[in-house]
């Protein structure tokens, strides 16, 4: 990238005008960065300038030295050229040789003799050490002589054993047994060597950090090292140029990669323990990991100085701790943890990114990232745990309520206000509002909003299975012999009906506490979700009610059959109705939510009309006496005023009572004001010629000439005054033109009144979720 320009730099710095009051302290910060600068400069000058004085006098050295050994070298090769010096220096040069073999025989037998002194005392050393009371992590003040001991000692050996190659085996044999004590004391070294080296944070915690200070891998091992190379590549006369280095090498110990491998054992070892103590508390696990920062912090703090630089130690063992926790924790989502587990993992690993960044952790010593930088799958999982706890909890609960439900071996439960009810609607809400409330631990609105969608999707599962079962119970008790059915299925359709109502109560409940808890983004989701439930569950309350109606009227069927027949005159069937309709109600109003009461009564008010209508759709020609008849339909409508006003106004009942006021109008006009009543029957319910015709077909004081005339006028009239249906259907909608029964109007009539059912008619005082 090239360098940005004075002016570009500038216009960076000065954006707002109240910038250049700013100018003195830009122009200060930058003559101290100037300052600073030229300060680091000269120091590097001067390094630099050292430096090279220093190599320039070792040049020189250097040149002097080889200048003296090329006069040596002159020097003898000018007393090899006489025959007799040079038998003569042959012979110094053996003799040179005998006395050096005789020394190193002397001081070989010297050192076999004081060996077993001093490895005892390199024992009586170690045993001090490890005697300690607070063993490994105590002080080790004999661990540096210890190992210089042991490393002359073993150079001795090393070189004892590499002398003896070309003896007998015997003789090779015997040394060794002359080295099986120091052998046995350097191994217990090692041993406690490693011991103490996987401790090493513990001990630098507790203060005895200093007998670390040791690098391991010394010039022997770098010798053993280049013997090894040299015998790779050299040839024979090359190598036998080193026998006094391959005498002096040791045996490659490799020090420094099993200290390294120790510890890495030891940070795993620390972590499967941590998993151990916690593998039934999984969150005890996260809590408790707490150690892990404080780790780092004493490395960075206290362990990195006491290893060499090319160690890298710090980062050794942030990635040791960071590829053991990563382990750790695979083996925690591995073991099917719960929902409050997961989330709880995916915000501690969030935590984990930010407590190592402030601790200045490189991100390139972090990888790969914890769990493959997935933990948003946590979410997912933890999405998944809840609705699959949701769905298996929800099917366990319906299959026990839908079994009592269908079988109905007992009375439904009753509450404090004597109403039915069942026993699965307040478990159900408990279960979907502790899972809103694991969601919400989340502070992610999304997962909130799914957890939200996900349990909305259930309820309207089960309402869609309690109107499957409810329409397979009401066929059943309406298709089947009164002793084929099981007893108790009005009382199950109130207790549903009830439960349903404080279901939406309970929805709405939630939606008001969740709500304010959300942006935007996502309360429309929830809102839209949660709304749909409530209309779910207010859709089945409507098909109870309706289904509560459906039992009244089977139960007269018999009697409304008989509408507008010879025994209509006769039997004051209307009595039988209104006894029965009365039986009905007061074992409703009993049981039933008074809101949903409320609209049986609107359904049971408009079935009964319907009725009434259908049956003067169907009566039979010249069925209707006249006067006699408009006297029974007059006296038939009253008493049901009567019977309907003890539960609505009377001047509520009026609108509903109209149309049969206004078809009573019709039937007692002559035919020639029929129009004036038509008129006003059609302008509120359309034309409903048909209806009208099968009324007038019905008048015994009508001929059938005079009906066809009327019928003629009225059409006429409806085509001039261009006479439609009106833009709001009326009752009249569901009074069949064509044969049929009752029963297949009332299951969508609830439906047709739908704003009678919104949310706010429904909620009532003793009904919210606690």
């Amino acid at each position: 990238m090239s360098a940005a320009s004075p002016s570009a730099l500038i216009a960076e710095v000065l954006r707002q005008p109240d910038d250049l009051l700013k100018v003195a302290a830009y122009r200060k910060k930058l003559l101290k960065e100037k300052s600073t600068l030229d300060t680091k400069l000269s120091e590097g000058v001067k390094t630099q300038l050292d430096a090279t004085r220093d190599a320039l006098l070792k040049l020189q050295t250097s040149k002097a030295a080889v200048a003296t050994i090329r006069e040596e070298m002159s020097a003898i090769e000018k007393l090899m050229d006489k025959e007799d010096s040079g038998k003569a220096f042959e012979k110094i040069t053996r003799v040179s040789m005998v006395h050096r073999n005789f020394s190193q025989t002397s001081a070989m037998v010297q050192n076999l003799r004081s060996m077993s002194e001093k490895v005892y005392h390199i024992s009586s050393l170690l045993d001090s050490d490890k005697n300690h009371p607070l063993g490994p992590c105590g002080p080790c003040p004999n661990l540096l002589p210890i190992h210089f001991q042991l490393q002359q000692l073993e150079s001795f050996r090393n070189e004892t054993m590499h002398q003896a190659k070309k003896s007998d085996p015997q003789e090779r044999e015997t040394l060794s047994q002359w080295f099986e004590k120091l052998d046995k004391v350097g191994k217990d070294f090692e041993a406690w060597l490693w011991e103490i080296g996987s401790r090493v944070v513990e001990c630098v915690r507790k203060g005895h950090g200093g007998e670390y200070e040791v690098g391991f891998g010394s010039s022997n091992h770098v010798q053993a090292v280049a013997m090894r190379l040299v015998r790779k590549v050299a040839t024979t006369d090359t190598a036998s140029k080193f026998k006094s280095m391959q005498a002096n090498a040791r045996v490659i110990k490799n020090y420094r990669h099993k200290f390294l491998d120790c510890l890495k054992a030891t940070v795993a070892q620390s972590f499967e323990n941590h998993f151990l103590d916690n593998q039934h508390d999984f969150l005890a696990f996260l809590e408790g990991l707490s150690w892990v920062y404080q780790d780092i912090i004493r490395i960075k703090d206290d362990v990195e100085r006491l290893f060499p630089a090319d160690y890298d130690i710090g980062k050794f063992f942030v990635k040791t701790y960071h590829q053991c926790l990563n382990d750790s924790l695979r083996k925690v989502v591995n073991s099917a943890p719960e929902a409050k587990v997961l989330l709880e993992l995916h915000a501690w690993i969030k935590e984990y990114r930010v407590s190592m960044k402030e601790l200045e952790i490189p991100a390139a010593w972090l990888q790969p990232p914890l769990l493959d930088g997935k933990s948003q799958d946590l979410i997912e999982d933890y999405v998944k745990i809840i609705v699959t706890k949701l769905e298996e909890w929800t099917v366990n609960l319906m299959k026990e309520e839908t079994g009592t439900f269908t079988w109905r071996t007992r009375e439904p439960e009753q509450g404090d206000d004597g109403q039915f009810g069942m026993e699965g609607v307040v478990d159900f809400f408990q279960l979907v509002n502790q899972q809103c409330d694991l969601a919400l631990d989340s502070n992610q609105g999304a997962v909130l909003a799914r957890v939200v969608t996900e349990s909305a999707r259930v309820m309207r599962s089960v309402q869609d299975e309690w109107l499957k079962l409810l329409e397979e119970e009401m066929k059943g008790h309406m298709e089947k012999k009164a002793e084929e059915v099981l007893p108790g299925l009005v009382e199950y359709v109130i207790a549903l009906a009830n439960d349903q109502l404080k279901s939406a109560d309970y929805v709405e409940t939630l939606l008001a506490k969740l709500e304010p808890l959300v942006s935007d983004k996502y309360k429309q989701t929830i809102s839209a979700r949660l709304n749909g439930a409530i209309d779910g569950y207010l859709d089945v309350a409507k098909r109870c009610t309706s289904a509560l109606v459906e039992f009244v009227f089977h139960d007269l069927r018999g009697v409304t059959k008989s509408f507008i027949t010879s025994a209509w005159y006769t039997d004051q069937l209307m009595n039988q109705v209104i006894e029965t309709m009365k039986d009905y109600m007061g074992d409703y109003q009993s049981y039933l939510n008074p809101s949903i009461f409320e609209i049986l009564i609107e359904d049971l008010l408009d079935a009964f009309i319907i009725c009434y209508l259908n049956a003067l759709r169907r009566a039979a020609s010249n069925s209707l006496r006249i006067p006699l008849a408009i006297q029974t339909i007059k006296s038939d409508i009253s008493s049901a005023f009567n019977f309907f006003s003890e539960f609505k106004q009377p001047q509520d009942l009026e609108q509903n009572f109209a149309v049969l006021d206004m078809v009573v109008n019709m039937l007692d006009a002559s035919p020639q004001m029929v129009f004036m009543d038509y008129w006003n029957f059609a302008k509120e319910h359309g034309p409903q010629l048909a209806f009208v015709e099968n009324l007038m077909k019905a008048r015994d004081d009508l001929d059938r000439d005079t009906v066809k005339e009327m019928m003629e006028t009225l059409r006429r009239k409806v085509k001039e005054e261009q006479i439609g249906d009106p833009e709001q259907p009326t009752i009249m909608v569901k009074v069949q033109a064509t044969s049929g029964g009752l029963f297949s109007n009332l299951t969508n009539l609830a439906g047709s009144y739908a704003s009678n059912f919104t949310t706010p008619s429904f909620s009532t005082s003793g009904l919210k979720p606690t």
